[in-house]
This record gives structure tokens, sequence and C-alpha cells, in this order.
């Protein structure tokens, strides 16, 4: 598109804006703080606005920048934003209560604390709020911990299991001498060996703490 051309579609779209506003030209020169000729002449493609004149004629009415100076896109601000909160709602964060046994095939309801938006966490983790000193300084208690479901880990992962009393604490995964031990990371707390009825169901992948100043 040649250059005039580029100027009479943004003429245009510019008239678009005002009539969609229900302005006329008098009202919306006003807003602007420009006279009515001029708006005039800016309508009809015989003069060209500035570019600062057109942020600023973005920056009042939400306009989206690329279509007013390309015709690409959604002429709101708006309808890019509600994009991206329905992204971000669909890839929301199951915040659990407790963690079942039958973990992740047999959460309930009665499981899930809420459903949270966290920014740049992975599809399909899970989050859960850890209570206790024994992962102290890594995680401390209160921390937000997310996770994923996983059956195969490293040496030095932390992880997630039940102990004999269902509750969900986080360990360790060390190897030593060909054998799994679960550490804690508090030295005032002791390892203990993996047994087998102990089935270990996820890895903690961020750690989130609220600090407070």
């Amino acid at each position: 598109m040649s250059r005039e051309n580029n100027h009479m579609e943004i003429a245009r779209r510019i008239k678009e804006i005002r009539l969609s506003r229900g302005l006329t030209q008098q009202a919306f020169a006003k807003k602007l703080g420009i006279v009515q000729g001029f708006l005039s002449d800016v309508e009809r493609g015989k003069k060209h606005p500035s570019d600062t004149l057109l942020i600023a004629l973005c920056h009042l009415y939400e306009i989206n920048e690329e279509w007013l100076f390309t015709g690409a896109g959604e002429i709101s601000r708006r309808s890019i934003r509600q994009e991206e909160i329905d992204r971000i709602a669909a890839s929301r964060t199951t915040l659990l209560k407790r963690v079942p046994p039958e973990f992740p095939e047999g959460i309930t309801e009665d499981d899930i604390y809420d459903r949270i938006s966290l920014p740049g966490v992975p599809e399909g983790c899970y989050a859960l709020f850890f209570y206790g000193d024994f992962m102290a300084p890594t995680i401390n208690d209160g921390d937000l911990v997310l996770f994923t479901a996983c059956e195969e880990f490293s040496n030095g992962d932390i992880v997630l299991l039940n102990n004999l009393w269902g509750e969900t604490i986080l360990r360790r995964y060390r190897i030593r001498d060909n054998e799994v031990m679960l550490a804690p990371d508090n030295p005032l707390y002791r390892p203990f060996r993996l047994e087998r009825r102990t089935r270990i169901f996820g890895r903690v992948l961020e750690v989130w703490r609220k600090i407070k100043f």
C-alpha cells in the first residue's frame, strides 16, 4: 500500500472511531484538543495527523494502535485484554486442600480448595500450601508449592508423598548406595528409606512465598 493510501485508510479509521462513539466532529475534536476544521480535513484525507495525536487518540479511547495504523487486529484494546483474561482463566491451577491416595485420578471437589491463576505456570500443575519446617530453609511454613504428577524422579528432586497417616509431606529424593532415601532439608530431622508401600506421586516445580515488608 502506498503512503498516500495508508493515510487515507487511517483517516477512514479515525472517522470510524468517532462514529462508533456517537460523537459529532465538534465534540470529537474538543476531546482531542484540536479544532473542528483540522479534524474535518483529517477525515477527508486532506491533512495528516501527527503520531503524537494518533497515540493520544488511542489512549483516550482505548484503541488498538496496530489496528489504527495497519487495520490488523481488533479495534479495541479491551477485546485484546479479554482474550488474555480468557487465556489465563483457561489455564487456572487447581489448589488442593489435600492429595488423595489415588492422585491424580482420584481428585474430587472435596479435595479442591480453589482454582487460581498464576503467571507462567505450566499446564497440568497443582498447588498446595505447605506447613511445617521439615524443608526449611528451602520451603517455609505457609509457602505455596506448585507440583506436577510424576512417577520418575532424579536425585535431588523435591517430591510429594503421603505418610502413614495420610498426610502429604515433602522430602528431598536422594539415592545413596543404590537405595532411595527421603530426606528433609532441615538438619534437625532425619531421613528415612523409601518403603514399598510408600508412593511418591509428585515433583515440586516452583515455590511461591508471601514476603512482608
